[in-house]
């Protein structure tokens, strides 16, 4: 009886492989359980870089997947690994560094700002764990026509968002976030959001079951509940609905 009843608890629940930011953010804590309220499902989050999690379920250990790079998640889609991808949510990446910004970087111009880090050696942490933020942080550097000069200061630290804030904010150092995590994040010592309101800082969220197909073992059907909700206008109102200190931290936007 115990087997029994254990199974369908299993079957109960699937397995999301998310970033992150999505969780740091703590986003997950308010949508998750609004979800289950619909569906009676649980979801267990595994938060890793985009590029780990896209990993995780190239090898069948995820059912669904909730991350930001959207050149990599369409290959994912093209290569077969996943069914279809949905545009969820967006928000924007901003460079946090010290109040007084040694380097110089302050403005609009994410581009202008990393040359100025290369050129003067700025402190910067890179996340450098193949995540859809350092995804973003590289695209960045090739615009800044820096990627293989980003200055004696640049280390990664091959870790999450948090941990990179943490790390920026003990050594004073330059670092690429996604607000989200920057607003639900409290060791922030003397960081600042010094660069913000570039068009090229738009952070989008895409959504995607695993493809049966390629692991007749995943959740298929169950997957595809979630998938559908949070592209739901009940799911985008629960997304939108999420604030800190009365600031959106998530923007609704899947197609109608």
């Amino acid at each position: 009886m115990y087997s029994i009843a254990n199974d369908m608890a299993h079957a109960q629940s699937i397995t999301m492989a998310s970033t992150t930011s999505t969780e740091q953010s703590g986003l997950f804590g308010h949508l998750l359980p609004e979800f289950k309220k619909a569906s009676g499902l649980d979801v267990k989050v595994v938060a890793l870089g985009t590029g780990q999690a896209l990993d995780m379920a190239r090898r069948g250990d995820a059912d669904v997947l909730f991350v930001h790079d959207q050149a990599a998640e369409e290959k994912f889609v093209a290569d077969g690994w996943g069914v279809k991808r949905f545009a969820v949510m967006y928000n924007d990446f901003i460079l946090i560094g010290p109040r007084n910004d040694p380097a110089g970087t302050k403005g609009k111009d994410i581009v202008q700002a990393l040359q100025k880090l290369s050129a003067g050696n700025g402190n910067f942490v890179s996340r450098g764990d193949k995540s859809g933020t350092h995804a973003a942080e590289l695209r960045y550097w090739k615009l800044a026509n820096a990627e293989a000069a980003k200055g004696t200061g640049y280390k990664e630290c091959g870790c999450g968002m948090g941990p990179a804030l943490n790390i920026a904010a003990s050594s004073g150092a330059y670092v690429l976030a996604d607000r989200a995590t920057w607003l639900n994040f409290k060791n922030r010592a003397d960081l600042a959001i010094l660069v913000e309101g570039d068009t090229r800082l738009f952070n989008q969220y895409g959504v995607m079951a695993v493809n049966p197909a390629k692991h007749p073992h995943v959740k298929a059907q169950d997957a595809q509940k979630f998938v559908d909700w949070v592209v739901s206008p009940a799911g985008q109102q629960t997304i939108a609905g999420y604030k800190i200190g009365g600031e959106q931290l998530f923007f609704p936007n899947a197609a109608p």
